[in-house]
């Protein structure tokens, strides 16, 4: 272990709509467990804001919902992130050899708007979505106890170089090799996010 470094696995997590890929390391960086999590429960909308796969798209034939309805709908999916969450995060913990000391999410703007009347216009409707998957897992990770960190995800493996020196290549590119596919930019950029964390 590095001097400095506290014990305890590191979740990183690189997320989409509905689901992510969730890698989990030692705190010496090793991969214990790379998994894909389902974030939403079947059948519920995964982007209810947006307007590519929300209710502006699912609603067109009616007209978009109005705030309350759109309120509601959002409250709904919420409660089901939360559920489906829960359960995954569940699995995965059951699953490790060590607690889980630090979970790493996406950054995502700390003024971003809490009011969904606002959140369809722009330039909120095409974070709106990503904004409440990360604001759900972040609840769920301080509930258990852990540690949240926040990154960018354009500049988290130069993050996570700078702090490896000659340990990079092989701790980012290493996996690939070792466990077999899949190991995707998203797997990469999961375990950089637990590098970083400090």
């Amino acid at each position: 272990m590095w001097p400095g470094r506290i014990g305890g696995m590191r979740l990183g997590i690189a997320h989409h709509f509905g689901w992510a890929v969730a890698v989990t390391a030692s705190a010496d960086h090793k991969v214990v467990d790379r998994r894909r999590i389902e974030l939403i429960e079947p059948g519920v909308p995964a982007a209810p804001i947006h307007n590519e796969g929300g209710p502006h798209l699912l609603h067109r034939s009616a007209g978009p919902l109005d705030d309350n309805a759109l309120t509601a709908l959002v409250a709904d999916v919420r409660a089901s992130v939360v559920r489906a969450a829960s359960a995954a995060l569940d699995e995965l913990t059951t699953a490790l050899p060590e607690p889980i000391v630090s979970m790493s999410l996406r950054a995502w703007p700390a003024d971003f708007p809490e009011d969904i009347a606002v959140q369809p216009r722009v330039p909120y409707e095409s974070r709106a979505d990503s904004v409440m998957y990360c604001h759900v897992l972040a609840e769920l990770a301080r509930e258990i106890g852990w540690v949240v960190h926040l990154y960018n995800s354009k500049d988290v493996e130069a993050d996570a170089i700078r702090v490896l020196g000659e340990r990079a290549d092989a701790v980012l590119h290493e996996p690939r090799a070792t466990l077999g596919p899949p190991w995707s930019m998203d797997h990469r950029i999961a375990l950089a996010a637990t590098v970083v964390a400090t």
